[in-house]
């Protein structure tokens, strides 16, 4: 069942407005149609019309009255239709191709039709109550990586360790442990056949029955049955039956979401690597054209190493039109998130609700950008990317990078890069004292660098060294006879810093 609230959130992100209605926006939409109005014919009837070739929104208002519509998309100007119209009128940018918003307005409206037939319940919930009346047990439908979904109303044999699922949104650590030592994870990967899951008091779980869901070989996730013993085999085929519902419930979902996060994650990368018209594309995505950050994200889980990617970029995407703040896109192992941002604590957020919507042995890194204008979000983009490399240096606080806060670490892991790219100067003041510290103990080059960093204060050196002043001044003097060091000339000083920076 696809609601008008739904179609309005859904086209939001593509760049079309919801402009005037007085129709309530619980309204259910069951068929689409188009302009195609002939003699013999007379109007295609349906809920939702795209009005195609209209000349003005007052027109394509006219041929939805003429369709019984309740919901018309249209181009141009909306300013001649008044705020109670009886049609809800959605205004369509110019830069949407009426075949691209054509294939998502019928995939929504026939999903709803579809599950409303009774080819599907219209939510894994009410599915859940089914399976749970025919077996007679409490159910639970988790995905492949054990996060619920759904869960029943019925909690016959109900236990703590359900409780402490249905509160957290997934299985508990150590029930999955448990899991995983029995091999019932194996068994889900390897068979469709139920298995009965003895009881862990310790951990206060009762005996459970189990089903994969299943799509070809594709594991999508599992339904389990609470049951202090195993199932009759009248009940083992209705748990199965209840899997293989909830498998086609799952892949409809995914299609409708899938076709979705296509288009969004298209057009954010257009924006990222500056081949789209900012504009439009912001536009499009429902996004400001000033004060976004691009946010680059790694995510790895041991043993899987495309897993935790895929994962952050279905949870970075959930939802639909102004549910969620930002836009993203997968690129080849990173997620960007493009969030409308111009303080960094937002930002931040983002990426602590992202972490804490993975499975907990996630690791999670990512760079923020400094805000830019839609225009920016090219050069954003490398900024992102290397707040992201920082993490690759130990010294890196286990934190999130911006670049507006960290751009001089960025600058001197650039001349670190550099430097790795090209040849280093193998003479000069710096190389000869590393070769002296190298065949002598001495500690010529910290000394150096104490005194550059504390602009020739020999006291603020030595409390970095550890040593007197006396001793960093006595250092000098010694260093003068190894070297040229010229440390009155500021643009060997500022040489000798970038050197050091860079190595």
């Amino acid at each position: 069942m696809v609601t008008l609230d739904r179609l309005v959130n859904v086209l939001g992100s593509y760049g079309v407005r919801l402009c005037t209605s007085a129709i309530s926006r619980a309204t259910v939409l069951r068929s689409v149609a188009l302009h195609e109005a002939t003699e013999e014919t007379g109007p295609v009837i349906g809920d939702v019309l795209l009005a195609v070739g209209a000349r003005s929104v007052p027109e394509a208002v006219q041929w939805a009255r003429a369709s019984q519509s309740v919901a018309v998309l249209s181009r141009g100007d909306e300013s001649g239709v008044g705020e109670e119209s009886d049609v809800a009128v959605l205004v369509v940018d110019s830069a949407v191709p009426w075949s691209e918003l054509a294939a998502i307005v019928y995939g929504l409206v026939l999903e709803g039709r579809e599950t409303a037939a009774g080819r599907g319940p219209t939510d894994l919930f009410a599915l859940a109550d089914s399976v749970a009346d025919s077996i007679g047990c409490a159910v639970t439908i988790e995905d492949a990586h054990a996060r619920l979904l759904a869960y029943s109303r019925l909690q016959a044999h109900a236990d703590t360790a359900r409780a402490d699922t249905i509160l957290n949104r997934e299985v508990p650590a150590e029930v999955r442990e448990l899991l995983s030592n029995r091999g019932v994870f194996a068994h889900l990967v390897a068979s469709d056949e139920p298995l009965f899951v003895d009881a862990e008091p310790a951990l206060g779980l009762t005996g459970r029955t189990v089903v994969a869901v299943r799509a070809g070989r594709e594991l999508l996730g599992s339904v389990w049955g609470t049951s202090r013993e195993p199932l009759d085999d009248a009940r083992r085929r209705a748990l199965s039956d209840g899997a293989r519902t909830v498998a086609m419930h799952v892949l409809r979902s995914r299609a409708s979401a899938d076709l979705e996060r296509q288009v969004e994650s298209d057009l954010v990368a257009r924006l990222l690597d500056g081949s789209a018209d900012s504009a439009t594309a912001a536009s499009r995505l429902g996004l400001r054209r000033t004060g976004l950050r691009v946010i680059a994200v790694h995510a790895d889980i041991a043993g899987e190493p495309h897993a935790a990617l895929l994962l952050a970029f279905e949870h970075a995407t959930s939802g639909f039109g102004w549910s969620r703040p930002g836009r993203s896109s997968l690129g080849r192992n990173t997620l960007y998130t493009v969030l409308p941002s111009e303080d960094v604590d937002p930002a931040r957020r983002w990426v602590s609700a992202l972490r804490g919507a993975l499975p907990a042995h996630t690791t999670i890194r990512a760079g923020i950008s400094a805000p830019a204008e839609a225009t920016e979000l090219a050069a954003a983009r490398q900024e992102a990317d290397e707040c992201l490399a920082l993490h690759e240096d130990p010294a890196t606080p286990d934190d999130v990078p911006a670049y507006d806060e960290t751009w001089h670490d960025i600058l001197l892991q650039r001349l670190r890069t550099a430097a790795r790219s090209t040849r280093v100067p193998a003479r000069g003041p710096v190389a000869e004292l590393r070769r002296h510290d190298a065949a002598q103990s001495t500690q010529y080059v910290a000394t150096l660098r104490a005194w550059l960093t504390a602009q020739g204060d020999l006291a603020q050196a030595g409390e970095a060294l550890g040593v007197h002043e006396n001793t960093v001044r006595y250092r000098l003097r010694k260093m003068a006879e190894v070297t040229t060091l010229d440390l009155d000339d500021p643009h060997k000083r500022l040489a000798m810093t970038i050197e050091l920076a860079a190595q």
